[in-house]
């Protein structure tokens, strides 16, 4: 990998935008009461990546009771298809926004919401991210792998990819 690189403002934000674009599921990371780490999958919102990520949750759920007592939450986004990897931190709030529940409110989330968008346990999930961490592969799976094997017989002199941080 290349040195780290570290963005921020609209060209960090463009960034991490560009990596999670087509990543639907994150893994989001929470704080438990007794101090462990819980994770649950997530179906990021498709809206514009402007520095919060957008999420619909039931309001009676673990993750809700694990925010409210500490809002720093961690997003885990990966595609290995095009070995892309993005750590996302941030601090989480939730509400029953209406407005907003209907701007995402898509019909398959009847599955989990069963009353629609006026469900009473839907809640709107918002995490103002402040910080991230990529790792992406550069190229084809061919080239990656060749590049892989030159930086092992090279002792790490050709690049297999870039890793960087964005302060957002």
């Amino acid at each position: 990998m290349k040195e780290e690189k570290v963005l921020q403002g609209k060209e960090g934000i463009a960034r991490i935008a560009g990596l999670i674009k087509e990543i639907r599921i994150c893994m989001m990371t929470t704080l438990a009461e007794d101090g462990s780490f819980d994770s649950r999958p997530m179906a990021t919102q498709n809206h514009e990546f402007d520095g919060s990520l957008w999420f619909l949750t039931r309001r009676e759920s673990g993750k809700v009771r694990e925010i409210a007592n500490d809002a720093h939450v961690t997003l885990n986004y990966a595609d290995p298809r095009d070995s892309s990897y993005v750590t996302v931190k941030g601090k989480a709030q939730f509400d029953h926004d209406t407005a907003k529940i209907h701007e995402l409110w898509n019909p398959m989330y009847k599955a989990w919401f069963p009353g629609g968008e006026s469900d009473p346990q839907i809640a709107v999930l918002k995490v103002d991210v402040t910080e991230a961490q990529y790792w992406e592969a550069s190229s084809s799976k061919l080239v990656f792998t060749f590049r892989y094997l030159a930086s092992a017989l090279t002792g790490g002199k050709v690049s297999i990819g870039e890793t960087g941080r964005v302060l957002v």
